[in-house]
This record gives structure tokens, C-alpha cells and sequence, in this order.
């Protein structure tokens, strides 16, 4: 028989052991506390409560450090019932900056998501590494953290000042957001101050306004709530590794509803602007798309969204910018996106309407060649299913990153009848030619025919109603589903952020 103990004997252990983690769990104080939810904002371990399903959060690492959890809170949770790895800074406790301890919980949440296969999430509000805890010779969270690109889905909220080491997980991230109080920087207003005499404040640095119009934070949340909805939001089009495939939700949409709006929307006249947002929401499910990076590179409109209750990956050209016309910060913004996708078995649906990559000194200064090779590379590499409709225009280079070319692993290509195609515009290349007034005439004629005349060379699947492109849309996605077997192992992204 088993020895009985006294349950008595575990008591004196046990209170030891509440009242080490209820000083950790403590904080910074409830003076810091108090001044840390001014505005509305969330005490570190309240985002964490709002981030994951109610009653979820399972601590690890709670006792590291000589000062309340290292000023890190790590541990595992769960979103709409999946496993996910959470750090969350802790800036009442020594401004959020990194120790051994805190290094050490960081690498391990990383390693952790990795090895189990699940997203990792980081809220940051720091100061970087700390005064005095340099020179230490040990792996640094970073490396495990660039290791799970393309692996595990990666999402890190800028909800406060974050500075130097710690920031740097932003820029490596696949989806990163801010809130109105979020600014990152290499390094802060002080060190700015001493190594170049310039006096900034961290929202010159790295504030909403610079961090979005550089391209390094993706979306803007309204408040510490919001941040913690839009990841929850952006991870449900996602699988929780490369080694599973995006869940697939019931709906209600029918996937064969007609999409006659569309007629109402996009003008015959393809000088004629309109909002591409809204052509989207007519081919998704209803209410089911999320943007992603609409302040940056605005002339595409990257969302992930459902057709049929699948995820997919948007790529759709704005011809209310720039007339569509595929400039560098676009063309950037789109690699990232679709590399993102690739990895995580996202299918990508092209809606293109350009004139080309956007022409003049100021594009070519801005390496739009660079940015738009990167683009087309990603495209043309990807492995999911890829299904293209040109709208009512793509021209030259434009085109090909938009995945129009012919025998480039399109599930389907489809095109509305009068869609203009070429080298270049009618008008453009008339004038290049020298051509006189019945030439030009002659080439206006032709554009206006191209479509036509490369569904008769088969340079569509399918010349199709606008009426009926949900149902085409829908139809093809359907068919490549069925290639779908064990998903292929992951493949390794450049790890860096456009």
C-alpha cells in the first residue's frame, strides 16, 4: 500500500508559492498601474485577457528575475479554441527592457511555437536591452524568432514605445499593427539626442504616422482592444502552422449568387476611376474580408478574405490610385503578402486593372524595377492556387505581376470582354511610333478588341459576364482544392517586413 502523507506538511510550500506569484503578477505597482491605463490602455496582463479566449492563459516563466516576471509575460492560450504562444512587455516593471531572464522567456516562447507548432504573438512596449545586462554570452531570442518565418504564423502589436532589441521582432514579423500609443524606433528620443543632436519626440521617431507611412507597421488599431481583435481577426484566416492547411468556416453566402453590382461599379471607360474595395466585397463572402496595409503602397489592395467559407489572399490593383498603376511601395507591400500566403497555403486571387508599373523619374528613383521583379518572383514561386481576372486593363510588366502571363501555374485566368492588353497603352505607343492620325486609329481599335482577340488564342481560360464572377471565382478555387493532399513542408521566406 501507498504511504499516507499529511496533507499538512505541503502548506508552508505552498503559501511560499502564492505569495511568489502573486508579487510577480503584481506588476509595477498600482501607482504604475494606474498611470499605465490612463486613456482607456490595458495593463500588460489585461491585453493578454483580451487577446485570448476567456480563462485560457497558462503562465510560464512566472517567477524569472529578480523583479516581477522580468518584465515580460510569457505563456500559452488559446484563439477560438487553437493554441497560440503570447510575450507581452511589461513596461511598469523597469520600462519593459530585456534581462538574461527576460531574454531566456523570449527565446523560449519562440522555440516553443516552433517546435509545437503554433502562432507566436508578441505585445511590445520596451525600452530594449537593459542598463548593466550586456556582454552575456547566450542565444538571443531573435535568432529563434527569425527561424519561425514561413513556419508558424507571426504577429507582433506595437502597443506602446519600443526601442532597440525588442523592436526588431517588427520588422520580422508577417503581420504587425499598432495602437495609438505604440512608436518604434532603433533607439529613443535620448540616444538620438547624444549621438546626433537632434531633439525628436518617439512620435517624430516612430510614431502611427511614420511607422505605417514607411511601411514597417501594417495596420493601425484604435485602442489596446482593438489590437487585440484585429490579430485574433487576422489569425482566423490562418492554419496554425505550414504543416495544416487554413480552416475552412460554414457559410450561408452561395458561392453561384450573382455579382451584378459589379456593373454599377466598375465604369466601361478605362480612364474612369472607381474603388476596387468595393468589386472585392462583391466576390467574397459577405462581411468577410479583412484589409491589411491600407495606408502603405495604397495603389494595390492586399485582404485576406472568404469565398465559399475558404480563405484566400486578395492581390487587387486600386484604380483610385495612381490609376492603378503598380508603384514601388505597392509592388513591395504585395511580395510580402503573397509570400505570407504561399507559406500558409492561402490561395491568392488576382483582380487586376492597370496601365503597367508606374513610369516617370520619381518611380524609377524609387526602385519600382526592384520592387516590382520582387513582386512578380513571389508570385510566379508560389505554390498554392492562383486564379487571375483582369478587370478591364493590364499592360506590359504591370500585367505579369499580377499573374496574367500565360502557363504560370494559374488554376484559372479569366477576363471581362473589352479588356485592353499590351505592351503598352493605344495612345502611348502611337506616339512612340511617329503615327499619324488614321495609324492611331487603327491601334485604338485594336486595343479595344485585345481581349477578344486573345480569347481566340486561348490567352484566357474564359472571357466571362461581370454579372457571373463570383461564381467563376468560386469555381476554380473549387477545383484546385482537390490537389490539396498532405500539406507540402514549409518554405523559408525572407524575413523581413517590406
Amino acid at each position: 500500500m501507498w504511504a499516507v502523507g499529511d496533507r499538512s506538511d505541503w502548506n508552508d510550500t505552498r503559501a511560499d508559492l502564492a505569495a511568489r506569484q502573486q508579487a510577480a503578477r503584481a506588476m509595477g505597482g498600482e501607482e504604475r498601474l494606474t498611470k499605465q491605463r490612463r486613456d482607456g490602455r490595458l495593463d500588460v496582463r489585461a491585453r493578454i485577457e483580451a487577446l485570448v479566449d476567456r480563462g485560457s492563459f497558462r503562465e510560464i516563466g512566472t517567477m524569472v528575475g529578480d523583479v516581477p516576471s522580468d518584465a515580460i509575460i510569457t505563456g500559452t492560450g488559446l484563439i477560438d479554441g487553437r493554441p497560440v504562444m503570447v510575450g507581452a512587455e511589461d513596461f511598469t516593471v523597469l520600462a519593459g527592457s530585456i534581462g538574461a531572464g527576460s531574454n531566456a522567456k523570449r527565446y523560449r516562447i519562440a522555440e516553443l511555437a516552433l517546435q509545437e507548432k503554433v502562432p507566436l504573438i508578441m505585445l511590445l512596449e520596451g525600452a530594449g536591452h537593459r542598463a548593466g545586462e550586456h556582454g552575456v554570452r547566450s542565444p538571443t531570442d531573435l535568432m529563434m524568432q527569425a527561424k519561425c518565418s514561413g513556419i508558424v504564423p507571426v504577429v507582433t502589436a506595437i502597443v506602446g514605445p519600443s526601442a532597440g532589441h525588442g523592436a526588431l521582432i517588427a520588422p520580422m514579423s508577417d503581420f504587425t499593427l499598432m495602437s495609438p500609443h505604440g512608436a518604434v524606433f532603433t533607439a529613443g528620443p535620448p540616444v538620438v539626442k547624444d549621438s546626433l543632436g537632434e531633439d525628436v519626440t518617439k512620435e517624430q521617431l516612430g510614431g502611427p504616422a511614420v511607422a505605417l507611412a514607411s511601411g514597417l507597421i501594417h495596420n493601425l488599431a484604435d485602442s489596446d482592444a482593438d489590437v487585440a481583435k484585429q490579430i485574433r481577426a487576422y489569425l482566423s484566416y490562418f492554419p496554425s502552422s505550414a504543416w495544416s492547411y487554413p480552416p475552412v468556416r460554414t457559410t450561408t453566402d452561395a458561392t453561384n449568387r450573382d455579382t451584378e453590382a459589379i456593373l454599377d461599379i466598375v465604369p466601361r471607360n478605362g480612364r474612369q476611376g472607381y474603388d476596387m474595395c468595393e468589386v472585392i466585397s462583391c466576390v467574397v463572402d459577405e462581411g468577410s474580408w479583412f484589409e491589411v496595409q491600407s495606408k502603405f503602397g495604397r495603389a494595390i489592395v492586399c485582404a485576406l478574405a472568404r469565398i465559399g467559407g475558404l480563405p484566400v489572399a486578395v492581390i487587387a490593383n486600386q484604380p483610385m490610385v495612381l490609376a492603378g498603376s503598380v508603384d514601388a511601395d505597392a509592388a513591395d507591400k504585395a511580395a510580402h503578402f503573397i509570400d505570407v500566403a504561399d507559406a500558409f497555403h492561402l490561395p491568392l486571387v488576382f483582380l487586376a486593372d492597370n496601365p503597367g508599373m508606374l513610369p516617370g523619374s520619381a518611380s524609377e528613383k524609387a526602385g519600382v524595377l526592384r520592387s516590382g521583379a520582387r513582386m512578380f518572383a513571389a508570385q510566379t514561386r508560389a505554390r498554392v492556387p492562383k486564379v487571375h481576372l483582369t478587370l478591364r486593363k493590364a499592360y506590359g510588366f504591370g500585367s505579369m505581376v499580377m499573374s496574367l502571363p500565360a502557363f504560370d501555374g494559374q488554376t484559372a485566368t479569366f477576363g471581362y470582354p473589352g479588356a485592353t492588353l499590351g505592351a503598352m497603352g493605344a495612345s502611348a505607343f502611337a506616339e512612340s511610333l511617329g503615327s499619324d492620325s488614321d495609324e492611331a486609329e487603327r491601334l485604338r481599335r485594336l486595343e479595344t478588341d485585345a481581349s477578344l482577340r486573345s480569347a481566340e488564342r486561348f490567352g484566357f481560360d474564359e472571357l466571362i459576364d461581370p454579372v457571373d464572377t463570383r461564381r467563376h471565382i468560386a469555381g476554380a478555387l473549387l477545383l484546385a482544392m482537390n490537389r490539396r493532399q498532405v500539406p507540402a513542408g514549409p518554405r523559408q521566406m525572407s524575413a523581413v517586413t517590406p
